[in-house]
């Protein structure tokens, strides 16, 4: 299902992340990535269409991913965890950093937003967080 915006995202959900210039999910497959050797990821689908390839495990510590704490993503199907290192490609896109999947978890691996929106929680979402048993 579509996340409706500013719609909190649970530690431990399933996701799809969308491109939003493309309309391609991130991907994953038993594949090796082209400079690291360790597995592939790629875009795939149409307008956020996909298969279960494009889905990940949201990974982090709380209920809540927050907008100010670290997240691994884990890919449902394989295990992976979403990672980046040093290995760079030289052609056609130089210098840009390849995005793999790796068996175990590493500093590698951590993510952390740092551009964006920042949409307030609803309602229904502060009263969740902040509700008390008298």
């Amino acid at each position: 299902a579509v996340c409706e915006r500013g719609t909190p995202v649970r530690c431990g959900q399933a996701i799809r992340l969308t491109h939003l210039g493309t309309g391609r999910n991130l991907h994953s497959h038993r594949f090796a990535s082209p400079l690291s050797g360790n597995q592939e990821v790629s875009a795939f689908g149409e307008a956020g269409e996909g298969d279960y390839l494009d889905d990940w495990t949201v990974v982090c510590s709380g209920t809540y991913w927050s907008r100010d704490g670290e997240v691994r993503f884990q890919h449902a199907s394989t295990d992976v965890f979403l990672s980046v290192t040093g290995e760079q490609y030289g052609r056609p896109i130089h210098g840009q950093k390849e995005v793999h999947g790796m068996a175990a978890s590493s500093q590698n691996n951590y993510w952390k937003v740092m551009e964006g929106i920042f949409m307030q929680p609803s309602e229904v979402f502060k009263a969740e967080q902040y509700h008390a048993e008298l």
